[in-house]
């Protein structure tokens, strides 16, 4: 299984935007499309929701890949 390792600017990203910027969706549509086919899960739960705001601290899990997500340290 491989691990992403993100690094969050900010509070938080939408699901979504964050399967396109880690290269697991080609684009914010086929995230969103990945999301509501039930095929990831957030913290080892089946997240439907789209544009769930995702922190740091949290595990994003989608085939065989794994995101954890960490605050950018200035």
């Amino acid at each position: 299984m491989e691990t992403i390792e993100f690094k969050l600017r900010g509070e938080f990203v939408e699901l979504c935007d964050l399967l396109k910027l880690t290269g697991l969706a080609d684009s914010g549509g086929r995230g969103k499309a990945m999301v509501g086919e039930g095929l990831v899960k957030v913290d080892g739960v089946v997240e439907s929701r789209k544009t769930a705001k995702i922190r740091a601290g949290r595990t994003i899990a989608c085939g065989d890949t794994n995101i954890v997500v960490v605050a950018e340290t200035a």
